[in-house]
């Protein structure tokens, strides 16, 4: 799965950077950035064959960024699975002195964990059992 969904964010931004590329070259109302006005106006390689080409590759090249999104949601949602929660809290371990210890040294004592006098509480549910 993972060569799949590499392929597919590869192709997803190609078709990214060719829609960019298609709706910068299209003329807005105050002009395009590529497109000029010489030849013929009804002609295939005029202005108007131009600008009917970029709307339709523009509609193509957006049905094809969407489509390729939906395909690589659904395959990183396969990818990922179901993941399990793990409730549980571990109470045997001490809590860290941020303040540092009674002597005043910063960054406090390093103690042993096994050695903590803190047992849980035997009503506690969250205790480990």
């Amino acid at each position: 799965m993972s060569s799949l969904f590499l392929f597919l964010t590869v192709v997803q931004a190609i078709v990214a950077a060719a829609l960019v590329g298609v709706v910068l070259m299209q003329r807005s109302e105050g002009g395009g950035l590529g497109i000029g006005g010489g030849g013929t106006p009804g002609g295939a390689l005029g202005a108007r064959g131009a600008a009917d080409f970029l709307t339709r590759a523009t509609k193509w090249l957006a049905v094809a960024f969407v489509g390729l999104s939906i395909a690589l949601a659904a395959v990183a949602v396969d990818a990922s699975g179901p993941g399990a929660i793990d409730s549980t809290i571990d109470r045997n371990v001490p809590a860290a002195d941020p303040l540092g210890s009674a002597t005043g040294t910063a960054g406090g004592s390093v103690t042993d964990p096994a050695a903590s006098t803190d047992a849980p509480a035997q009503d506690d549910p969250l205790a480990a059992e």
